[in-house]
């Protein structure tokens, strides 16, 4: 019987020289650390020090969510990764009719520069790296997190971290957005623009698949996508004004690891292989750093089941080793519960001990891109990557990644694959362990971990004093200076910086920045 990869594409039984009769190690593969960089985009990888090891986390409350960094620091994380609440990714405020219900569920409630000290009360920002997962209002936590900074005596340049930033996946699979589409690719311009000068260690943008895979996009079609984007953005930025080698360095991706590790592993070496042709072919670059695709990886949570959630632990232990051999520069392990709620400190706990299982125990680690030369991996490589270039050109035929996205052609085609996912799955093709088979017939009990419905009563009472205490002539103002600025060519950061300082509130921000821009509604909404 015939296999395929999750792409669609044929793997064979058994593969052999012939799999690469055509293959140019020369220009396939290089030295590490080489263009085109399939072999990792460090000359030694893993063989000098580990991946960074993050664990996203974030829910109810500042406090609450303060209280988990401090353990997962305590346990060995080398990296924060804060997950924001739906209002926050949204652009509201927790005590607005919109965000009733929603408040601290799926991440931390953020509505001011205050809940961002609270956040990272007692961790030295310049001794961490802290990834933030907000897009639509990403320039407004980064400038709460710029100004707590400032708050422990940090200049700009002490800080280091990433914001994902990345507003086109949005209008592909996610949802959070808030801005039609140029206005928000303006405001990722004014983030490259101000991190450039004010936060020159920032990763200015974490261009992302992982949402579109967890969405039901294929391997090809996730990076394809994901790329897509990215040289959007970049158009973007010369358009701006800006040189690529200066803000290039700074970009950053986020894909998702699976089970099917061969295929992942070669996914992660045809994107790299990609980026560096069109950074250095179609833009220009010279700067080996702007040809560099450096990329965050997170297990991926669509595939953990709800039946039997422990056996989600080797599920993410095989998508942890996907990423590392794929060669990751940094990586969230998902906890085996997040299938049932936000995870448990004992699974969040177990997750970060699975990444420290693979970075001390294993000798993947002591030889950089053991699968290089493999005729399997090798074969899938090409194989990924024609089908991901493929796809790439069809969204240049339709205008580029913004024009393709008002066209729903991204969409459509995740859509569809999805939907061939998911009728193998009922079919019993796919076999999922615990779901169509091998399953028990006696679950144990698990007690999830709930949030606290008072959150939200709480956090509406801070707002109040908040809004008691501030000066309201000095927010008003601020407030008037962002709205000039968006109507005119001038970067926002800066009027939305001293907005935030003033103690003017997330939701007030984005609501001044609708006023102007207005905001999104898809086509097929109607």
């Amino acid at each position: 019987m015939a296999r395929y990869s999750e792409s669609g594409l044929p793997i064979e039984p058994v593969y052999g020289p012939e799999a690469l009769a055509d293959w140019d190690p020369g220009r396939a593969l290089g030295a590490p650390g080489a263009y085109p960089y399939t072999r990792g985009v460090y000359p030694t990888m893993y063989t000098g020090r580990p991946w960074t090891m993050r664990q996203y986390a974030g829910f109810g409350t500042a406090r609450e969510s303060n209280a988990r960094y401090r353990q997962l620091i305590e346990h060995g994380t080398t990296g924060l990764s804060v997950a924001f609440d739906l209002p926050t990714q949204m652009g509201h405020d927790s005590d607005t009719p919109i965000a009733a219900g929603e408040v601290g569920k799926v991440g931390v409630a953020i509505d001011s520069v205050e809940d961002m000290a609270v956040l990272f009360g007692g961790i030295p920002l310049g001794k961490v790296s802290t990834s933030m997962t907000i897009n639509a209002p990403a320039a407004l936590l980064l400038l709460m997190y710029q100004l707590v900074g400032e708050e422990q005596g940090l200049r700009g340049d002490q800080l280091n971290g990433t914001v994902q930033n990345d507003v086109l996946k949005e209008y592909i699979a996610r949802g959070t957005y808030i801005f039609p589409p140029q206005p928000s690719l303006r405001l990722a311009a004014d983030i490259f623009r101000y991190c450039r000068a004010e936060i020159p260690r920032w990763n200015t943008i974490s261009i992302s698949g992982y949402h579109m895979a967890e969405a039901g996009a294929s391997p090809a079609q996730e990076i394809a996508f994901t790329l897509a984007n990215g040289i959007a953005y970049v158009r973007t930025a010369l358009a701006a004004g800006m040189a690529v080698d200066e803000f290039a360095p700074r970009l950053s991706f986020f894909f998702v690891a699976r089970t099917t590790l061969l295929e992942e592993v070669a996914k992660f070496r045809a994107a790299r292989r990609i980026w560096a042709r069109v950074m250095r072919d179609e833009f220009g670059a010279r700067d080996p750093k702007s040809q560099m695709l450096r990329f965050h990886t997170q297990t991926a949570g669509v595939q953990l089941t709800a039946q039997q959630p422990e056996v989600n632990l080797a599920r993410v232990t095989v998508q942890g080793l996907a990423a590392v051999l794929g060669g990751t520069q940094s990586l969230h392990t998902n906890s085996y519960d997040e299938a049932i709620a936000l995870p448990s400190e004992k699974a969040a706990r177990l997750a970060l001990r699975t990444q420290q299982v693979l970075a001390y125990e294993t000798d993947v680690t002591a030889t950089v891109d053991p699968f290089a030369g493999s005729y399997a991996v090798e074969a899938l490589t090409d194989a990924v990557e024609e089908a991901a270039l493929a796809l790439m050109a069809r969204i240049e035929e339709l205008g580029g990644a913004v024009a393709a996205i008002e066209r729903g052609f991204q969409k459509e085609e995740i859509e569809r694959n999805a939907y061939r996912i998911a009728r193998e799955t009922d079919a019993g093709e796919r076999v999922v362990v615990g779901v169509n088979r091998f399953r028990s017939e006696e679950e144990e009990p698990y007690e999830p971990l709930r949030v606290d419905p008072a959150i939200e009563a709480r956090q509406a009472e801070r707002l109040a004093v908040l809004r008691e205490r501030r000066n309201r002539n000095a927010v008003t103002a601020a407030l008037g200076a962002l709205r000039k600025a968006a109507e005119g060519p001038d970067n926002v950061l800066y009027p939305m910086r001293e907005a935030l300082r003033a103690r003017a509130t997330l939701g007030e921000v984005c609501d001044a920045l609708r006023e102007v821009w207005g905001t999104y509604v898809p086509t097929d909404a109607f």
